[in-house]
């Protein structure tokens, strides 16, 4: 914790308290907003269309497992339970590593990649509604430009950080 002079915590002032509360409010009725529409439209909730992305994204639509926890933010027995659920779906397969007898990979499926199709619009169409449509040009600008600093500042220094996507 960042202390003033005499060891004293640094409160947030009135402003900060009232930005900060807004933060966490806005955050957790997006979060909610975002998974009840792919749970409804999608039959997912948005951590899973959220691995389905970087799997589309990925170079052969694959990725080792510690990646795509690390890229997720979650923690490999929580990544381990959401690929189970959709190998279950038959949207992800999972392949071993050939140079490693203990990594596996993940790989999208055809028809995981048609359900990423089929969701995509109506999840981008949920975004757009709920963020940028509320923002201007210039605060879009401004709002990627405060979460890339966040982020930076957030981001650990060394591979040996204890963060639970990394356990």
């Amino acid at each position: 914790m960042t202390t003033a002079p005499g060891g004293e915590p640094r409160w947030l002032s009135d402003e900060e308290q009232c930005t900060w509360q807004a933060y966490l409010h806005a955050t957790a009725l997006l979060d909610d907003h975002l998974d009840r529409q792919l749970q409804r439209d999608a039959g997912m909730p948005h951590v899973y269309y959220g691995l389905l992305v970087q799997l589309s994204g990925a170079p052969e639509h694959r990725m080792r497992m510690t990646e795509l926890a690390r890229n997720s933010k979650i923690t490999r027995s929580r990544l381990s339970h959401a690929i189970a659920r959709l190998e279950n779906n038959g949207w992800v397969r999972r392949e071993s590593c050939p140079s490693d007898k203990r990594g596996q990979f993940a790989v999208l499926t055809e028809q995981g990649k048609a359900v990423l199709e089929r969701a995509a619009p109506g999840h981008v169409a949920a975004v757009r509604a709920a963020l940028f449509d509320r923002l201007s040009p210039q605060q879009v600008e401004q709002f990627g430009e405060i979460c890339r600093l966040v982020a930076e500042g957030l981001q650990p220094d060394s591979a040996d950080a204890d963060l639970p996507w990394l356990r």
